[in-house]
């Protein structure tokens, strides 16, 4: 589980997330591995842009697109990225899981090789992972192309860490629609859409990385 506080940081309207601080470098190590050396890699809910900045310049080949549906957070993506110094930083798109209007631009003008989500599914209505796995079926046409998820999920053949437990009910008390989601549910959503799960990968803090592929 990972706190989603943000907090203003050292640049201009840059904010600065405790989690992204924390989960940075395991969810490189991942992305690393299992992203292609080259390609267009849009970044879903990229909240403060610190995933964006650190990923960009750390896998250059990639040509990297935060997007936020927050005003606010696009802000922040845009004062990290005038700091980076990554030519393969993007700027900053608004791309809404709720809004199939929103899903066009520069970013989507061709197709994806690769999707980034990280601590959104349970942090939104259960709609916006059902567009997340619409807009992966559209634009990450390619065979072999990778839609990544991280976060905490339920699993039947796991118990709830306690942690977790109390997350849960601590999203679930800001806003009914937010929570865990089970992850064989969100693979079943997944395989409707033409993505098959190649990848389960524990992380610190009870959170999960998932890999799922185009076939």
């Amino acid at each position: 589980m990972d706190s989603v506080k943000s907090t203003p940081g050292g640049s201009s309207g840059a904010l600065t997330s405790p989690a992204a601080e924390r989960n940075s470098a395991a969810i490189l190590e991942v992305l690393r591995a299992h992203l292609p050396d080259q390609g267009r890699v849009l970044e879903i809910a990229a909240g403060s842009g610190q995933h964006a900045a650190a990923f960009a310049a750390a896998l250059p080949g990639l040509q990297w697109t935060p997007s936020d549906p927050s005003p606010e957070a696009r802000a922040s993506i845009e004062a990290w990225r005038s700091t980076a110094n990554s030519g393969n930083l993007r700027p900053a798109q608004t791309i809404d899981m709720l809004d199939e209007a929103s899903w066009s631009g520069e970013a989507l003008n061709a197709p994806l090789d690769a999707i980034v989500c990280i601590n959104m599914i349970h942090i939104s209505p259960w709609a916006a992972t059902e567009g997340l796995m619409r807009l992966a079926e559209w634009s990450l046409t390619r065979p072999g192309g990778v839609l990544y998820l991280y976060g905490p999920y339920r699993e039947a053949e796991a118990p709830l860490a306690p942690s977790n437990a109390a997350f849960d009910d601590s999203l679930k008390a800001r806003d009914p629609a937010w929570g865990l989601r089970d992850r064989g549910e969100v693979e079943t959503l997944a395989r409707s859409h033409g993505l098959a799960l190649t990848l389960r990968r524990a992380m610190p803090a009870n959170n999960l990385s998932l890999i799922f592929r185009r076939v």
